[in-house]
């Protein structure tokens, strides 16, 4: 997962809103999202070279997202996946704060990441680079390759586009899935002045600065949309890229009873 845009509190209508481009090999072992067999709570896509999955929600409210920390010299010999962080959270019961004290504690077995978990009260962020952690205030967000909020022209430009949409779903209080996954199909790239330096050479940050990347054997492999409202529906929506044409799944339910405190 390359992009998360999330707005927490942020709509008096909407508690969550989260869209998000997940970019990888296409060639990686993927399951698209759904509700897993196994855990019939969890719904998520699932990583199955690994396991793991990059993003999900329960049927309790509990959600949870992580990126990798784009570090061209680094020697990437961690041996845990990071998607593990997520599935972990998403079927435990540890509250959003204790779960990433835990997952602090044990940062040095994985690569770079940084880790967002919520439940229906509280969404926390931790990353393993400097080992920080902190509770997330109502607000509009974006995460990408770096610390939160670090000013990369896609999660500046992405930000800004969630939070006029935020705006525009005053009236009805609905967010509007396909908006949002509009949003995430901008394939424009950043002009050099404001790419980041991540040791990866300059060709190759033009070509990761869009919020749609698209290059050779690697690019975005899905979007997906969750949205939150007061009354506690929940509408997932992804779009997956490595079929020969898109193809979109939709979920809608109810959170069930222990989720019910938004």
């Amino acid at each position: 997962m390359c992009l998360i845009l999330f707005a927490h509190r942020a709509h008096a209508a909407l508690p969550l809103v989260v869209a998000a481009n997940r970019d990888e090999c296409y060639q990686r072992p993927t399951r698209e999202a759904g509700f897993w067999p196994e855990e019939p709570r969890l719904l998520a896509g699932r990583d199955l070279q690994a396991g793991g999955t990059w993003m999900g929600i329960t049927r309790q409210g509990r959600f949870a997202a992580v990126t990798n920390f784009r570090d061209g010299e680094s020697t990437g010999n961690a041996s845990r996946s990071r998607g593990e962080l997520t599935r972990d959270f998403l079927l435990g019961e540890s509250k959003p704060l204790d779960y990433a004290h835990q997952v602090l504690e044990i940062a040095h077995e994985y690569a770079g990441f940084n880790l967002l978990v919520g439940d229906t009260d509280d969404l926390v962020y931790c990353e393993n680079l400097g080992n920080t952690l902190r509770q997330i205030p109502p607000g509009v967000y974006g995460l990408s390759n770096h610390l939160l909020d670090s000013p990369w022209p896609k999660v500046v430009r992405g930000k800004n586009r969630l939070t006029t949409l935020l705006k525009n779903w005053r009236s009805s209080g609905q967010a509007d899935s396909r908006q949002l996954l509009n949003l995430l199909t901008d394939n424009s790239i950043a002009d050099d002045l404001h790419l980041p330096d991540t040791g990866v050479g300059l060709a190759l940050e033009r070509c990761l600065s869009p919020i749609f990347i698209e290059a050779d054997g690697y690019g975005t492999c899905s979007s997906t949309v969750i949205a939150v409202d007061r009354e506690q529906q929940v509408k997932f929506h992804e779009r997956s890229f490595y079929f020969p044409t898109p193809r979109d799944v939709v979920f809608q339910f109810a959170l069930e009873p222990a989720g019910r405190n938004y």
